[in-house]
């Protein structure tokens, strides 16, 4: 089966990857407190994988106490505070990650996440725009996903169209992306572009079975309504009307329609 991530529309935070394999970052140590190091922190993460957050800070500590400057265990010491909602020192956390290992991607990652739920996007852009580089990144594709994301609300809406499309290009079945571009493509009067993006969104809905969101929708009827497919438009506005009528995309629809 094809893989699929899938990010709520209603933007909630970034579903990031946390598993951490790898030692980086901070001094040399002999084999075997390599191993520990490496097992401490492969400790920390499945706990906290499991919201066992007491655990996984033990093993965070053990792993730091070899490793004051390792930057996978700082990474999973920030995301415990960010959990528990001490942001401060999970930024504080991430940076100093960052400062000891600058080509972690997977820090950088999580750092965006931290930054784009206090709305700082333009930090977040440029994290993003870090890790969308590196070319070895298990989690690129999904990295420009929410580059596109922060470029929209920082307005760069041609920033925004390329993410997207690369986000689309590294893996064709990303939810998020196959939306957001056709809208951007619809919203410069590119209809075939729009729809072909789209068409592709419905592909993928379809095949994993994912419910359109009220952004889904509207835009489904805005595209298809540009090539009179009424029997889709009448599907998805029935859908928007019955079940999202507290949505903003609701009351887009209805000025839209109004407008008529």
């Amino acid at each position: 089966m094809r893989k699929f991530a899938y990010i709520s529309v209603a933007w909630a935070l970034f579903l990031l990857p946390s598993c951490v394999t790898t030692t980086t970052g901070g001094f040399n140590v002999e084999p075997s407190e390599e191993q520990a190091l490496e097992s401490f922190i492969q400790l920390a993460v499945a706990y906290y994988d499991e919201n066992d957050l007491t655990n996984a800070r033990r093993h965070v500590n053990n792993a730091l106490e070899l490793d004051s400057r390792n930057a996978d265990a700082l990474n999973v010491l920030a995301l415990i505070f960010q959990q528990e909602g001490d942001l401060d020192l999970a930024d504080e956390n991430f940076r100093r990650a960052i400062n000891y290992d600058r080509d972690n991607s997977r820090v950088r990652n999580n750092y965006a996440a931290l930054l784009f739920s206090q709305e700082r996007y333009d930090e977040a852009f440029e994290q993003l725009e870090r890790v969308t580089q590196d070319t070895a990144y298990e989690g690129r594709a999904i990295a420009f996903e929410n580059l596109g994301r922060s470029a929209l609300r920082l307005q760069r809406i041609s920033d925004a169209e390329f993410a997207f499309g690369r986000a689309l290009q590294l893996n064709p079945d990303l939810y998020i992306p196959s939306v957001e571009l056709a809208v951007l493509l619809y919203e410069r009067e590119d209809w075939a572009g729009a729809r072909q993006v789209y068409q592709q969104y419905l592909t993928t809905a379809n095949f994993y079975g994912i419910p359109h969101t009220p952004r889904a929708l509207l835009a489904g009827i805005r595209i298809e309504g540009r090539f009179q497919n009424a029997e889709l438009v009448d599907n998805f506005t029935a859908i928007l009307t019955t079940l999202y009528q507290d949505s903003p995309e609701y009351e887009t629809f209805q000025r839209i329609s109004n407008a008529n």
